[in-house]
C-alpha cells in the first residue's frame, strides 16, 4: 500500500454496548498491527445500549499507554436535527477530541442541504475534529459545501473502511467518496482514514480505504493520522 497508517481515532469497546472488546484488548490488537496510537471512541448517550457521560468524564483516571500503544478519550456523539451535540457541555472537557456524526433513528433524514447545514453546526464545537462516515445515500450531503465547511473548521471528514467493507449498509458510499475526496483536494480539506472498529480483529485494516485513495491518486498530506505527530497537531489546533 501507498499509504502507511499509524493511528486509529475511531474505534468502539464494551462501553458502546455492541462491540466486543475492552479497551486493553482493542489496545493489544492496535500493537500486533504495528499502530502508535489509538483512541477510544465509543458512543454517546443516545444510541441504544451505549454508557452514560459518566464513563467519559472517568478518562482522567484511564491507562494512557498499553502495550506500547498510546491511548487517547474521544467519543463519538449525535448530531441532532437542530445541529446541536447530544452530550452535556461539561463533559466536552474530559474528551481529547469528539467525533460527530448522523446516527438513525436519533437523527431523521432531513436531505441533502439540511443533513449539510446540521452537521455544519455541529463542527463549530471547538472539542469537534472529525465526522463520521459521511457516506451514505440514506443520509446525503451536499458535499461542495461540506467539504469546504469542513477545511475552514478544522475538521476531518472520514474515510470509513466499515463502510467500504460492507457498502450495502451505506447504500452510494464508494462514488460518494470518490466525490468528496475529489473535493478535498481541491478545496485542501484534511481527511482521517478510520475502521470503526467494534471487535480487535478489526483493528489496524483499513485496506479498503487505502485501496480507493490509492485509485484517486490521494494526496498524503491531506490524510492527519499518517503519525502521532501529525494527529496531535491536528487536534490541538483549536
Amino acid at each position: 500500500m501507498k499509504y502507511h497508517i499509524d493511528c486509529e481515532i475511531h474505534m468502539h469497546t464494551l462501553a458502546s454496548g455492541h462491540a466486543y472488546g475492552s479497551p486493553r484488548e482493542m489496545a493489544q490488537a492496535a500493537s500486533e498491527m504495528g499502530l502508535k496510537l489509538i483512541g477510544l471512541s465509543d458512543h454517546g448517550p443516545g444510541v441504544v445500549g451505549t454508557c452514560s457521560h459518566l464513563f467519559f468524564g472517568c478518562y482522567d483516571r484511564m491507562c494512557r499507554n498499553v502495550h506500547g500503544v498510546e491511548i487517547l478519550g474521544g467519543a463519538e456523539l449525535n448530531i441532532m436535527n437542530d445541529g446541536s451535540i447530544n452530550f452535556p457541555e461539561h463533559f466536552f472537557n474530559y474528551l481529547d477530541y469528539a467525533i460527530v456524526g448522523l446516527h438513525p433513528p436519533i437523527y431523521v433524514d432531513e436531505g441533502a442541504e439540511r443533513n449539510t447545514d446540521n452537521t455544519i453546526a455541529a463542527m463549530k464545537n471547538p472539542k469537534v475534529f472529525f465526522v463520521s462516515h459521511p457516506d451514505s445515500d440514506r443520509l446525503p450531503y451536499n458535499y461542495e459545501r461540506l467539504v469546504p465547511a469542513a477545511k475552514e473548521n478544522g475538521v476531518a471528514l472520514e474515510v470509513n473502511t466499515s463502510s467500504l467493507r460492507a457498502p450495502h449498509k451505506r447504500p452510494g458510499c464508494v462514488e460518494n467518496y470518490k466525490k468528496m475526496l475529489t473535493l478535498c483536494m481541491e478545496h485542501r480539506c484534511p481527511i482521517v482514514v478510520s475502521t470503526d472498529s467494534h471487535d480487535p480483529c478489526e483493528v489496524g485494516h483499513f485496506e479498503e480505504s487505502l485501496a480507493l485513495l490509492e485509485e484517486l491518486n490521494f494526496d498524503e498530506e491531506l490524510i492527519v493520522n499518517t503519525s502521532v505527530e501529525k494527529l496531535k497537531a491536528f487536534i490541538g489546533k483549536k
